[in-house]
């Protein structure tokens, strides 16, 4: 199975738990607060809700299909004047929707789709889209389960993917999200892994060769680190780091989005 095909099995289930979740929220909890400081729980559905019915517009412009398509302003000032128990349902439609699309994709569109994004110099691969995607709702459904139980993890089948896409296709993701400058020089083995931070990047690299320092832990919680999703009331007992970077230093690294 390709890493693309692994990657559309874990969107289909990333959203499975997710409609489940959401499904059940009380508006309590949906004006709650979530995992994302500033976002409720309803704030975050909407975010992924808005986010699945762009994605379904970029995918279908992919695939040739010339119709006219509303901005990205006009969905996201749709589903913000939509009350949190209409964004919680039209989540779940949302999202069904895009992941009915991509499981629909035949074996030559899942490997020769270049997708236009908008916001990088050029196209990409559909995999490196779907590396994007398993990241946003992986992670942001961890913002809506952590509402709910403070100890929920990543999904395994997620995190997988997601570290591998950092090795691979979204290798460029993390010289956005991290800073470089506020590590030392440094080779954490997270697993069968390397996080690499020198003086002009961060990547992460298949394999371990010579690790400065140890990520000692499950997946899920290194994905969550380099997410700024794994503050101290949020890290598993008995995950830990050694060698030459702290704790401290990795969560300043990784501010989150």
């Amino acid at each position: 199975m390709t890493l693309t095909d692994r990657t559309i099995a874990a969107i289909r289930h990333t959203h499975d738990h997710l409609a489940d979740a959401a499904a059940s929220l009380t508006e309590e909890q949906l004006t709650g607060p979530s995992g994302a400081s500033e976002w409720t729980v309803a704030d975050v559905l909407s975010h992924l809700g808005s986010g699945s019915e762009i994605s379904r517009y970029t995918l279908f412009k992919a695939l040739g299909d010339d119709g006219a398509t509303p901005t990205n302003d006009e969905v996201w000032d749709r589903w913000n004047a939509l009350s949190p128990a209409d964004q919680a349902a039209g989540f779940v439609e949302s999202s069904a929707a895009v992941v009915e699309q991509l499981e629909a994709l035949t074996p030559e569109q899942r490997a020769g789709t270049m997708v236009d994004l908008g916001f990088l110099p050029q196209p990409v691969p559909l995999a490196t889209v779907l590396g994007m995607r398993i990241n946003e709702v992986a992670l942001h459904g961890w913002d809506v389960d952590v509402a709910l139980d403070p100890a929920a993890p990543v999904g395994d089948e997620a995190a997988a993917v997601i570290v591998e896409h950092f090795a691979s296709t979204m290798s460029f993701l993390l010289g956005f999200t991290g800073k470089h400058d506020l590590l030392p020089p440094t080779r954490l083995g997270i697993g069968t892994w390397t996080l690499v931070a020198s003086d002009d990047e961060i990547r992460i690299a298949e394999g371990v060769t010579d690790p400065s320092a140890v990520f000692e832990g499950p997946v899920e919680a290194a994905v969550r680190l380099l997410s700024g999703r794994l503050s101290p009331e949020h890290t598993p007992s008995g995950v830990t780091v050694t060698g030459n970077v702290t704790f401290d230093e990795l969560r300043t690294a990784f501010p989150g989005y």
